[in-house]
């Protein structure tokens, strides 16, 4: 028959253990993340309000490059799915405070990823038919559309994502005072964002807003991955 005290030495390097999964999940989806934006900028994404006719010339000049960040998308969608899953399964396993806040984070974070595949889904769809295509047609210009509106949408879910998980990473003792404050901010700010939904998709810098707890996030991640990590 196992001791009390075996059973308590087992759970702990059971949580330990699964602390640092988690805590390097948060790490590559940060990572994933940041190298995604950062060769959007590299290749000079067009903003919501530029000419349709630059937008066909940017997917048919950087279909290679759209093509390396799908990829990556396809990479940080199952990172943030495990990252969200896991921290509901720590603060579950620390006694259950902050798990209503977790399952918030759960419940948003799949829908967070469900709007992502849609995002990506149509910018490869504008990928493909621009090559073949002399100049803009309207249904060229409803995907580019609907694209944009599908990303204003994604920050405010994005921003309750990260609300809920930074609340119940604090309410259950996994991270500090200051990570709690940098989640509110950070996810008012993409809530905030997405209220103008509409005119960020017409190519409003309101969007600016919403980059902003964008990099609060990935600031948040970093942070709480490196202390699961060390813990």
């Amino acid at each position: 028959m196992r001791s009390p005290q075996n059973t308590a030495t087992t759970l702990a390097r059971s949580w330990f253990v699964r602390g640092r999964l988690v805590g390097a999940t948060a790490i590559a989806l940060a990572a994933s993340m940041a190298i995604q934006n950062a060769m959007f900028a590299g290749t000079g994404a067009q903003s919501y309000d530029a000419p349709i006719e630059e937008v066909l010339a940017y997917y048919a000049a950087n279909r290679d490059s759209v093509a390396i960040i799908s990829g990556l998308v396809a990479l940080y969608l199952p990172l943030l799915l495990v990252f969200v899953t896991g921290l509901h399964g720590l603060v579950e396993r620390r006694g259950g405070a902050g798990a209503d806040w977790s399952r918030l984070a759960l419940a948003a974070g799949a829908t967070l990823s469900a709007i992502f595949v849609l995002v990506n889904v149509l910018q490869i769809g504008l990928a493909l038919s621009a090559g073949g295509l002399a100049e803009p047609t309207p249904a060229f210009e409803l995907v580019w559309q609907v694209h944009a509106a599908a990303f204003a949408l994604a920050l405010p879910t994005l921003g309750t994502t990260f609300i809920g998980a930074a609340l119940a990473a604090h309410a259950s003792g996994l991270t500090p005072a200051w990570q709690r404050l940098l989640g509110l901010v950070g996810g008012s700010l993409l809530l905030a964002a997405g209220v103008g939904n509409l005119a960020i998709a017409d190519g409003s810098a309101l969007i600016f807003v919403g980059l902003l707890g964008f990099a609060a996030w990935l600031a948040w991640l970093l942070a709480t991955g490196v202390r699961l990590v060390r813990s």
